[in-house]
């Protein structure tokens, strides 16, 4: 028996302390650095769809388009394949016949496609502008400075670096360099297990809310064994007694979108839907995990709405354009953002339809635009680190 329920998705509401749809306004409540810059562009002309199909079709298996779940349906709609970031990495890498990846994503998912493909691949971003404020938050000099402390501590050696795929080509780098390997939001806690089989601390790179979700959730830490390292202040703003009584340096970044999400938003929309099930990203901070009912990575997310039951309630806390193809995919369940206001994410949305067509149509005309390069030295040892995560068992 099918349940029919009313789920036309309820668009979050513009308040005066809210975001507004990729506005300039920023929640003062909200964790420092969470604001959504830049302003969405307009609806794409509709002559633009058949401007993409045209150009997909000349380029034919030249070209494989990659689509990030956080894309906007217009690109969503161009992609042979979607997914989380190392998903589409590695898919790439599977279509070794495709000179043109085209991946419709931000910066370091891009440089970690080219990481994985031959040297005859060349990857294109559509906008050189679409990075990530959580990748940007630990840049290679600051990390640099941050292992000379931990040195100076007389810890170096027992620490182990992992990174959450959500970095730069370089913080990869250093990883591999140091021994250490990379996770997914998905293989958080063997990537940590594997990690203290190896030495007797992690620091956590650079998302602080994963670390500290399963380091804590997963691992049976307490919220002492963990320190939060800084790299704006002198010597993180740790002591050295700090650091060395430490099982998990944590990295001060995290991201603008999950760092919205508050207690407050778990509260509200318990009492406006009784019987919601509350499902949230582990980037969100630890005490809106701790207030959810289920965490788990984007195709646990996905996965989880599958299978859940017909009629069922839910408010997730991810990307807004993940959760509105949700709900609309899955119209006999009531889906809802968590977050009464709007914040999509920013620089995922800067690859929008009129970037993509001018990407292909470049690569129709016997140009390769904004091709996303990782040096030889820089590449090495970012694999390094990627091969030893492939390795986990």
């Amino acid at each position: 028996m099918t349940t029919t329920v009313d789920t036309a998705f309820a668009e979050p509401t513009a308040t005066p302390l809210a975001l507004l749809l990729l506005g300039r306004q920023a929640d003062p409540n909200s964790e420092r650095g969470v604001e959504c810059p830049g302003d969405l562009p307009p609806a794409s002309d509709p002559d633009l769809v058949e401007r993409a199909r045209a150009a997909k079709a000349k380029l034919g298996d030249r070209v494989f388009i990659l689509g990030h779940h956080y894309q906007r349906d217009e690109v969503i709609e161009f992609a042979d394949v979607t997914g989380d970031s190392f998903k589409l990495a590695r898919d790439a890498a599977a279509r070794p016949q495709a000179e043109y990846i085209v991946f419709c994503g931000v910066h370091f998912m891009a440089e970690s496609a080219d990481i994985l493909t031959s040297a005859a691949q060349q990857v294109v971003l559509p906008d050189l502008a679409a990075g990530c404020s959580m990748a940007d938050m630990a840049t290679a000099e600051q990390v640099a400075e941050c292992w000379d402390v931990l040195r100076e501590a007389g810890i170096a050696d027992v620490t182990v670096p992992v990174s959450y795929m959500n970095s730069s080509a370089d913080i990869k780098a250093f990883t591999g360099k140091h021994g250490g390997t990379i996770c997914t939001s998905s293989n958080a806690k063997r990537a940590l297990e594997w990690a203290y089989e190896q030495g007797q601390k992690v620091l956590f790179l650079p998302d602080q809310h994963l670390g500290r979700n399963t380091a804590v959730r997963d691992l049976g830490f307490s919220l002492d064994d963990c320190v939060l390292y800084n790299p704006h202040k002198p010597n993180g703003g740790l002591t050295v007694e700090q650091l060395r009584d430490a099982k998990m340096i944590l990295w001060r970044g995290h991201c603008s979108v999950h760092g919205r999400f508050t207690v407050e938003s778990v509260a509200e929309v318990r009492e406006r839907i009784p019987g919601v099930n509350v499902l949230v990203h582990p980037e969100c901070k630890h005490e809106v995990v701790a207030a959810a009912d289920e965490v788990g990575s984007t195709e646990y997310i996905i996965k989880a709405l599958e299978a859940a039951e017909s009629g069922s309630k839910w408010a997730i806390g991810t990307e807004l354009n993940l959760v509105r193809r949700l709900a609309k995919a899955h119209p006999d369940k009531e889906i809802v953002f968590l977050d009464r206001s709007v914040c999509f994410c920013s620089t995922m949305n800067r690859i929008d339809l009129p970037h993509l067509v001018w990407a292909l149509e470049s690569l129709v005309e016997g140009r390769v635009p904004n091709v996303i390069t990782v040096d030889p030295e820089t590449e090495k040892y970012a694999k390094a680190a990627l091969d030893r995560m492939l390795a986990l068992p």
